[in-house]
């Protein structure tokens, strides 16, 4: 048996528009006498003036790769930013290291590492999932390119870009 829902029984104000036409008017009206009441500038003047110093302190800018106070590179090649990045802007083809090396139990690290600026949307999911804290959004907004080549980072790009991070790193806890 079909289910029959009821519509509300709308009023004559409710049926016009005009009234939620001149609701909004005088909203984005009041909006606009307030700012130009206020004479601050609005508009920011940008390569002369940036947000550097007025970023919020949540913002998220571009993934970038860190090494660690030692300058050892600490992703571990898990691919788990891979696996979660939404739009697949991370491209990880990891190499095993050689036996003899000092971090052999780690097994292995990223021979590649790119990601493609222009897919990536900033979500900070790579961030969040890393383990070894290897991967972390710096704040820059100003990432340009000529052509879509330039706007793939590979892995020398992201660790010059990234920088040194100091602090625990699981890949080198001799207990983990």
């Amino acid at each position: 048996m079909p289910i029959v829902v009821q519509r509300p029984r709308l009023t004559i104000a409710e049926k016009c528009y005009f009234p939620a036409i001149m609701k909004g008017l005088r909203i984005t009206l009041g909006h606009a006498i307030r700012i130009l009441l206020r004479k601050k500038k609005v508009t920011m003047q940008y390569p002369e003036a940036k947000w550097d110093d007025h970023l919020p302190e949540h913002y998220r800018g571009a993934p970038a790769l860190v090494t660690d106070e030692h300058d050892r590179e600490r992703c571990v090649s898990c691919q788990l930013c891979e696996f979660i990045c939404p739009p697949r802007a991370i491209t990880i083809i990891p190499e095993e290291i050689p036996a003899g090396d000092e971090w052999q139990k780690v097994e292995k690290r990223p021979k590649i590492f790119d990601i493609d600026m222009i897919r990536c949307i900033y979500c900070g999911m790579c961030e969040e999932v890393c383990p070894e804290q290897a991967i972390f959004l710096r704040k820059d907004y100003a990432i340009t390119g000529v052509s879509r080549e330039e706007m793939v980072h590979d892995k020398k790009k992201l660790y010059e870009i990234g920088g040194r991070r100091e602090g625990l790193v699981n890949k080198w806890n001799e207990l983990k």
